[in-house]
């Protein structure tokens, strides 16, 4: 993955993301004051619990921050096409550059990105190859926190122990109910939208498709060479180490991939 900043100047996008960072703060803030800490004060839960849900919030935000920002593969005004790669280029309708086949322009963007998968306005950016890793972390480190969310909610009233030592003067005490149903309706909406959008990245993963490819059906030539999900997984992911996949806080490495693999629109 590159190192620079891609910074999509989108209001539409910017409301959609900060609506994203308004339910991580608020998930992040109330769920450990008006569950996690008391019940771990009068013994009902570990600390364990604690640091497990600050983790998964922690992964979270961070694989959001950087797949906003990241560049999704953007091309360069004037790519240097290797004499040996040239048939694998086309020339866009749309910019009137050359990219390599597979990539899309983006309309909102305004430039091509190589290996598009659409335009996503949640992180007000592309997904394209060299941050489609990080979308893939967000949204699993999203459904993680989301299901621990309503976990924690539904054992708050039907398996911890009551509290002893709630104080009523507090605002999220006299207001708890009213706070974990908001919550418990936000992780439902989100962890059903995020599932099925991570369950179908999946299955594009596994085919080697993106959802662009999909759309237009131009990816129905069965005399293609298949690839295994292993190798297409690294390629996405930058590396064959299976850990690193989910590790949010470091660069990627594009890997070789030779071109007689290499799928076009």
């Amino acid at each position: 993955m590159g190192r620079r900043i891609h910074f999509v100047v989108d209001p539409q996008g910017w409301c959609c993301m900060g609506l994203i960072i308004f339910v991580w703060l608020y998930n992040t803030i109330f769920i450990p004051k008006v569950i996690l800490f008391p019940h771990y004060e009068e013994g009902h839960i570990s600390v364990v619990a604690i640091l497990c849900y600050y983790f998964c919030s922690l992964f979270c935000i961070a694989s959001l921050l950087r797949v906003s920002v990241a560049d999704p593969g953007k091309l360069p005004e004037n790519p240097k096409i290797p004499i040996t790669e040239r048939e694998y280029w086309e020339l866009c309708n749309k910019c009137n550059m050359m990219r390599p086949k597979r990539s899309h322009h983006c309309s909102r963007c305004g430039h091509c990105v190589r290996r598009m998968d659409h335009h996503c306005p949640w992180i007000n950016n592309c997904v394209g190859e060299d941050n489609h890793w990080l979308f893939l972390q967000l949204c699993f480190y999203t459904q993680i926190l989301s299901s621990y969310t309503l976990i924690l909610d539904f054992c708050h009233f039907y398996y911890f122990f009551p509290l002893k030592k709630e104080n009523w003067d507090v605002f999220v005490f006299r207001h708890e109910l009213a706070l974990l149903r908001m919550s418990a309706f936000m992780g439902l909406i989100i962890l059903g939208g995020i599932s099925g959008l991570f369950y179908t990245q999946l299955m594009g993963i596994f085919t080697d498709t993106t959802s662009i490819e999909k759309m237009s059906n131009c990816c129905e030539d069965i005399s293609r060479p298949r690839k295994p999900w292993q190798q297409t997984f690294s390629e996405v992911f930058g590396t064959h180490w299976k850990i690193l996949w989910f590790i949010p806080f470091r660069q990627r490495q594009p890997l070789r991939v030779p071109y007689h693999f290499a799928n076009h629109i």
